[in-house]
Parts: structure tokens; C-alpha cells; sequence
């Protein structure tokens, strides 16, 4: 029997309609990746699930007595208990069991010439139930799960009201794995992982019996996790059996006998089955490294072109060859370091990705570079005339009343003002936006939808160098992919930092990397 099943469901916001006749089921054991573009109605899905939305038309139906564990990207956990507190108070039966086997203790021990038999009959049982709950390892459960999701001492015991938004996130993911639901519906839940969380998280779904419904734009975690695609697209459900490299595949037989929503939405999937059959190959071949293998199998393809319309675009920006040298920088925070005697130069064509564990210090080198932290000591010296964008501070400073159109096109020095209107069109297009996206208010907008917005206005800044901290974290699949051509043909320089592991393989020639066992010391090497 279906856990949750969707039979001919309508469901539509004032009139602007987000499902037409969708159909699913989801069974035992059934891992389904859930994508679309940014407001086409994933989290709408979810929660139909959770019948906290309820359809137009046509019904929802969820299996009697079905436990749901739902994980928002917005984390609705707060109060004033610690995170420990609060997953220590998941165990109540394996509590309750702890305090009748202390009461026995004392009751032996009070008068042990006394009549035993009840009492020793009754801890026996109770010794069992501890073994069926898994109760002596719970306290280790709760530790592993905090560790690997990075949580410090002092984040597992400050109020969770006092946690950022993103700990709080991470807070609602641990809670929701500990408490082993039937199904989970995940809404991005990989955003604010580092890499080893992210690892970690697919390694408990190894041991998951339950079923799952995931939102994700991580390629490679749905390529490991899940069992079909479900694709919201057009206000319909398409399903795509296999993982994210299958879906890829079946994808372009499909677009091959539709007309296509997007002019460049095949030949943007065809560089993700590039990339998939690349890694494959080069893997094939152990004696050259994979980097090497990654860098000989692209110089042999012939531009396409979405590369042209972006290379269009580049044609006009002139960039000095070293555009930042980094003499001795170090930074730390009390006994804390986070890097010590860095030195490094940022040139023409680097895009070097920043790789370490959460709080290992990578977004703090991205502000230390921007200006907008001091180091303690050590030089940053940009070139005269570099420009320097970050992404995350033009996506917190996006004016809300401003429109999408003039937002592009109003940074300083901006390409869109140099290239022709058709160039600038056609970029935009890549980006999904159309002509009444242009024009509409970026307050009504969502925030994947801000996120596209920021992303364009950084791309074509006319910046020599872009700093971009997860940049991922809310732009969908294919946003992404955009955002992946542009950065490989920007002709200056972008540091990033991501733990999204299909995207860094794609764009990175270096690495810069914290080492976790050595605190203060980071390597710098060739992807």
C-alpha cells in the first residue's frame, strides 16, 4: 500500500496555478528526488503532504498512523533549551526505562534479604527493552550526529534562540534524524552542510528504512541518495526512474520530442551528461590525475552556443594577470586560528575553491579579503583599478521596490550597458528570466528568485574578480548551470566557497584547502 498518494491533485495561489493533474505515489522504502525551478511548487508539494495545504482539487492521501519527519530550509525550531536538551528529551521511553531500573537498583539495595524475585523478574525485562531501544548508545547517537554536523561546545549549549539561522537549520536536521520517522520530506537539506556533513548524511541514509521525498539542488547527493527524480515542470509531475545521471539521459530523449520551455535547456543538460561521462572516463584511466584527465577530455569539445552568448558578453572586460597578492595573513579569534602566514596570488582565470569543515574559517577569508574584516596581520594588496563583487553582500543589499530590469542593469560599470541589448537579452533568457520577469517588483520575488537576480547583477558587473560564499545554496538545477558556463568563461578571477561537490568539480583549477588536523594551515594546490 502507497504511504502518500496524490490522485489528480489541483492546487493554485490566487489564481496562478501550481499543480494541474498530478499523480504520485510513494512506496516503502521509496527515495524520490524532488526538482524544479525556484517557485515552481516543490515546497508546495511537501506540504500537501503534511496537509498543512489542501488542494484545489482531486485528493491527498496519507496512510493511517504514518510518521512524518519534515525538515524546512527555514527552520522552524526555537526556544530556550539547548539542541542537546532538546534531543536528549527525544528519548522519553528510553528515560523512562532508566529511572524504573534506578528505582529497582534502590530497592535492592535498600534490604537485598528481601523477596527479589518481582524486581530481578521485572529488570530482566526491562534490560530487554533497553537492548530493543538501542538505550545504552543513545547519549552516543545524539554526540555522533552533532560532531559530524559540526556543532562546538558552544553551540550545543546556548539556547537554540540564540543560534543563527543557519545552526538552527542544522539543529532541525539532527532532531528530525534522530527521530527516525516513516517518511521524510527534506526541503534543501544539504544548504548549510560542509562536505563531511553532507557525506555523513548519505551515509545514514544507507541505514534509513523509511521513506524520503527530497528537495535538492545537490547533484551529487541525489545522485547517491535517491531511487527516481520526480521533476515539477509546467505545473505537472514527470518521473524519471534511477538517479540524477539517469535522469539527465532520460531527460534529453525526452526534450528531443517536446518543444522545449527554455531555448538552451537541452544543451544545458547535455553538459551535465558531459560532465557525468567525463568523470567516468577519466576514472577509467588511473595513471593521470583526475583533474588532468577532466582538463584534456573539455579542451576537445568545440564551443556551443550558450558559450558564445556568454563569451559575448566577456569579450569587452580587460583584466590585469595578478589582480591580488596575499602576503602572511593570519586571523584568529581567541585561542582560535583560522589561518596563519597565508600567501597566495589570485590571477587571471583562477577559480580557486575553498574547501574545509564548517568553522574552519573559509567565509571569514572571503570577508578578511573583501575589507570587511581586519586581519591580524598580513597584506592584502588588490591592484589598482580591480574590481571586487561579492555575491552574498548584492544579494542582502537587493533593493526591494527596485525592478529586476534596472537592477541588472544599474550596478556601476556594468556589461549590460556595454553589450548590445540583444547580448544582454539572451543572457537573461539563460538565466529564465522573461520579458514580465524583467519588469516585475524584486520584493514579490522569491528568494531563489532574488538569488537568480543577485547572481546576473554579479556576472555582469564588470568586476575583475568575484567573491561568492555558497552561492548555490538557493539558485535551482538550472540556474546553476548557467552560473557554472559564466564562471568557467569569466576571463577574471572567482574564489568560492561551496561544499556542493558536482559544482566544484565542474569550475575549479585550484584548491585552497583548511586542514582540519592542523588548525591555521591551508594548502594551496591545482584542482
Amino acid at each position: 500500500m502507497s504511504l502518500i498518494r496524490l490522485n489528480d491533485v489541483n492546487l493554485s495561489f490566487e489564481k496562478t496555478p501550481v499543480l494541474r493533474e498530478a499523480f504520485f505515489r510513494l512506496e516503502s522504502n521509496d527515495r524520490v528526488g524532488l526538482i524544479g525551478r525556484n517557485g515552481s511548487g516543490k515546497s508546495s508539494l511537501l506540504k500537501l503532504a503534511l496537509e498543512q495545504l489542501h488542494p484545489d482539487s482531486g485528493t491527498v492521501t496519507i496512510e493511517s498512523g504514518l510518521k512524518l519527519g519534515y525538515f524546512s530550509q527555514f527552520s522552524e525550531l526555537d526556544g530556550s533549551q539547548t539542541i542537546t536538551e532538546v534531543l536528549d528529551g527525544l528519548f522519553v521511553e528510553i528515560h523512562a526505562v532508566h529511572a524504573e531500573l534506578a528505582e529497582i537498583d534502590a530497592t535492592i539495595a535498600a534490604d537485598p534479604t528481601a523477596d527479589l524475585d518481582g524486581p530481578i523478574h521485572r529488570q530482566s525485562e526491562l534490560f530487554e527493552q533497553m537492548e530493543r531501544l538501542d538505550g545504552w548508545d543513545y547519549q552516543r547517537r545524539i554526540d555522533t550526529a552533532l560532531t559530524t554536523l559540526g556543532f562546538t561546545e558552544e553551540h550545543r549549549t546556548c539556547a537554540i534562540d540564540d543560534l543563527s539561522g543557519g545552526w538552527r537549520n542544522r539543529a532541525a536536521l539532527a532532531k528530525i534524524l534522530l527521530e527516525e520517522p516513516d517518511v521524510l520530506l527534506l526541503d534543501e537539506p544539504t544548504n548549510y552542510l560542509d562536505v563531511a556533513g553532507v557525506e555523513w548524511l548519505e551515509s545514514w541514509f544507507k541505514s534509513f528504512r523509511g521513506a524520503a521525498i527530497i528537495v535538492s539542488h545537490d547533484r551529487r547527493f541525489l545522485d547517491v541518495v535517491v531511487t527516481r527524480i520526480i521533476e515539477l515542470e509546467n505545473f505537472h509531475l514527470h518521473e524519471y526512474p534511477g538517479d540524477f545521471g539517469e535522469y539527465v539521459i532520460q531527460k534529453q530523449f525526452r526534450l528531443k520530442t517536446l518543444e522545449a520551455q527554455f531555448t538552451h535547456e537541452n544543451e544545458l543538460l547535455a553538459f551535465e551528461a558531459e560532465g557525468i561521462a567525463d568523470r567516468r572516463e577519466a576514472a577509467k584511466n588511473a595513471s593521470k590525475s583526475l583533474g588532468k584527465q577532466l582538463s584534456g577530455i573539455k579542451k576537445s569539445r568545440a564551443p556551443r552556443p550558450v558559450d558564445e552568448i556568454i563569451t559575448e558578453i566577456y569579450g569587452g572586460l580587460h583584466v590585469k594577470d595578478v589582480l591580488c597578492r596575499v602576503e602572511g595573513l593570519a586571523k584568529s579569534y581567541g585561542d582560535r586560528v583560522f589561518f596563519d602566514d597565508l600567501t597566495l596570488e589570485i590571477r587571471r582565470g583562477n577559480r580557486i575553491v575553498v574547501l574545509g569543515s564548517n568553522g574552519s574559517g573559509k567565509s571569514t577569508l572571503l570577508r578578511v579579503l573583501l575589507g570587511e574584516e581586519k586581519a591580524d596581520r598580513g597584506r592584502v594588496d588588490w591592484a589598482g583599478g580591480a574590481k571586487v563583487v561579492s555575491y552574498n553582500r548584492v544579494l542582502e543589499e537587493l533593493d526591494l521596490e527596485d525592478t529586476v530590469t534596472h537592477a541588472v542593469n544599474a550596478m556601476p560599470d556594468s556589461l549590460a550597458l556595454r553589450a548590445t541589448r540583444k547580448s544582454v537579452g539572451r543572457f537573461l533568457a539563460m538565466f529564465q528570466f522573461s520579458e514580465a520577469d524583467l519588469k516585475q517588483r524584486i520584493g514579490d520575488l522569491s528568494g531563489g528568485q532574488r538569488a537568480r537576480v543577485a547572481m546576473a547583477q554579479c556576472l555582469l558587473s564588470g568586476a575583475s574578480v568575484l567573491l561568492l560564499d555558497e552561492p548555490t545554496n538557493h539558485l535551482d538545477l538550472a540556474s546553476t548551470q548557467v552560473m557554472e558556463r559564466a564562471l568557467i568563461h569569466f576571463p577574471g578571477a572567482v574564489v568560492v566557497v561551496s561544499h556542493d561537490r558536482f559544482f566544484t568539480d565542474k569550475i575549479a583549477n585550484r584548491h585552497l584547502v583548511f586542514d582540519a588536523a592542523t588548525p591555521g594551515e591551508i594548502d594551496v594546490r591545482a584542482a
